[in-house]
């Protein structure tokens, strides 16, 4: 048991999602990866094959294995991204298994937005339809750094390579337009296992690696040393006890990056500036510590530092706005418009703002975009500008997807109405949005 105990430890994790179309297969796909894997409790796989003997098939239905909760969103119970927790010998997994209906755009938003990978699966008599495209869109926008394409159903066309070959040149094509850095072809047949877990012995032509041994080999960018150092404080420690009198220390977590002791940093956005005089760490002092550890930084200067504030080194801090421009994806049902109060939740900081101007929607069919639409409804993907009470320490989201990120908030009663990221739509974009004049209101 210590020995599985060693071996989780020092494995890495993957956070990936899935995404594809009605009936592509990706319940069986999910099905086989969890089966094959050796990842199914022993009870759920006969419940499995049960419920398949009642159906008259001999071979256990392994998309039965997720079902259950799809028939719960097409019964309007709920309608969810299902996280699924599974580990091989060489790495642990966090796959989020999101809807393919169109209506469901925000939930592969939420799937993705924390994924180093997208499996986008393809019907391989289908080819690409618009839903790929639309996946393909959403993996781009939210700076998904690998992309699989997995073209399922290839018993169906008998395992032919020129069908295999036309939807990964035109999907490549497509997706690589989009900004998307890399993109893995693999051909596969979810119900018949090939080339999920164990190589086809029918696609002797394709000589790539399988579905799940890309899973276990692809880099994972859990060192972010070489980031932008950013660290939200979440709280302030100031014990004020006879053992520690004088104590003043910044916790949170660190978003990115990496801080050491001696570095000079500034406090934002109130631009004040001091030297780390100590970093404490699971209760000892360090020297350095970097993302995503929870430590407490200690200043040299007693300086005015609270929750919601962003220290960054000196040399690489971000410039404090009130003006943010934006992708949006609208997750919730009531609409967001032009002129609407918000609050915006950045970090550890939320702040009073007011959307200013929705100078496009973005069409993800051809993504095209639609000037002025005047609000986004749910599932809508668009650009909105937003003027906010009080600065806020930004990223670009093309340069950090946690400091870059945002959520706009109801003010009434809490609701999540959108999820942000600031900077440009795609990779290489240049469309611009210009603020509009202040309305009354919440007039900053």
């Amino acid at each position: 048991m210590s020995t599985v105990a060693e071996q989780l430890s020092t494995t890495t994790l993957l956070r990936f999602a899935t995404a594809g179309s009605v009936d592509d297969g990706k319940s069986t796909l999910v099905g086989r990866l969890l089966h094959d894997s050796k990842s199914v409790l022993t009870d759920q796989l006969e419940a499995v094959e049960h419920a398949s003997r009642n159906r008259g098939q001999e071979a256990p239905d392994l998309a039965l294995l997720t079902d259950g909760l799809r028939a719960e969103r097409e019964q309007g119970i709920t309608i969810d991204v299902a996280y699924r927790y599974f580990a091989t010998a060489r790495r642990r997994f966090i796959l989020a298994d999101t809807p393919g209906h169109v209506q469901y755009t925000r939930n592969m938003v939420t799937g993705a937005s924390t994924a180093e990978l997208a499996v986008v699966l393809v019907d391989a008599r289908n080819g690409v339809v618009e839903q790929t495209r639309r996946h393909a869109a959403v993996a781009a926008l939210l700076r998904v750094p690998h992309v699989v394409l997995a073209v399922n159903k290839m018993d169906l066309v008998g395992y032919a390579e020129p069908v295999f070959a036309k939807i990964a040149e035109e999907f490549t094509a497509y997706a690589g337009e989009l900004g998307v850095p890399e993109i893995t072809a693999i051909p596969i047949s979810a119900l018949a296992g090939d080339n999920v877990v164990e190589p086809s012995a029918h696609m002797d032509w394709y000589g790539g690696p399988t579905v799940l041994e890309h899973l276990e080999t692809v880099p994972v960018a859990h060192d972010l040393t070489a980031c932008h150092a950013r660290f939200p404080v979440q709280y302030v420690i100031r014990p004020q006890s006879a053992e520690h009198p004088d104590y003043r220390g910044y916790a949170g977590q660190i978003a990115a990056g990496a801080f050491r002791v001696g570095e000079r940093v500034t406090v934002l956005p109130s631009g004040r500036t001091s030297t780390i005089e100590g970093i404490d760490a699971l209760g000892e002092s360090v020297d350095i510590a970097w993302a995503p550890q929870s430590v407490t930084l200690r200043l040299a200067d007693d300086i005015d530092v609270s929750r919601g504030d962003l220290i960054a080194p000196s040399a690489d801090a971000p410039a404090p706005t009130q003006d943010v421009t934006a992708t949006v994806c609208h997750v919730a049902d009531r609409p967001l418009s032009v002129g609407q109060r918000v609050l915006l939740k950045h970090t550890t900081r939320t702040v009073k703002a007011i959307v200013k101007e929705i100078p496009s929607r973005l069409t993800l069919d051809d993504l095209s975009q639609h000037p002025a639409p005047g609000q986004l409804v749910a599932n809508d993907i668009g650009r909105v500008v937003v003027r906010t009470a009080e600065p806020l320490a930004l990223d670009s989201y093309a340069d950090s997807r946690r400091t870059g990120s945002f959520l706009l908030i109801d003010p009434a009663d809490g609701t999540t109405l959108a999820a942000g990221m600031a900077g440009e739509s795609f990779a290489g974009a240049g469309a611009t949005a210009d603020a509009v004049a202040d309305e009354a209101g919440w007039d900053f």
